[in-house]
């Protein structure tokens, strides 16, 4: 008797989910609380409570894993991923990993912002770069 009511159960769902109509896919329709997205995602853009240090000269004197973003030249190369940076502050001692590179190359005439944070030595700061990108 429990397989007859088991079977004939199992008969009736697989009839009504065939008999209902297969173009609307579900899901919630109506007004939106918020405007839908149009553009891929990205992440925040706007402001922050971490303050981020944009000279040279403020890098110097800041703590250590201070944020940092500087906008100036590499001036030279002083080991294997070891340069020294320049804006119009000063000059700091700058470690950029190859693959934070993401194929960019430059010359000291090319302006560019690194972003990363300070790395504060007993005496000595230098900064531990995460991004390289061109200055716009």
């Amino acid at each position: 008797m429990k397989k007859l009511l088991a079977a004939s159960v199992l008969v009736f769902s697989s009839m009504s989910v065939m008999a209902a109509p297969q173009s609307n896919q579900g899901g919630f329709s109506g007004p939106h609380e918020t405007a839908p997205l149009t553009q891929a995602q990205g992440g925040f853009n706007g402001p922050s409570a971490i303050p981020v240090l944009n000279t040279v000269k403020a890098a110097s004197q800041a703590d250590d894993n201070a944020v940092v973003e500087l906008t100036g030249h590499i001036i030279s190369s002083i080991g294997k991923e070891d340069y020294m940076f320049k804006d119009g502050t000063g000059e700091i001692k700058v470690e950029i990993d190859n693959k934070d590179w993401h194929g960019i190359t430059v010359t000291p005439t090319t302006e560019i912002t690194l972003r990363g944070e300070v790395d504060k030595d007993w005496t000595v700061r230098t900064i531990d770069v995460n991004t390289v990108t061109l200055a716009k």
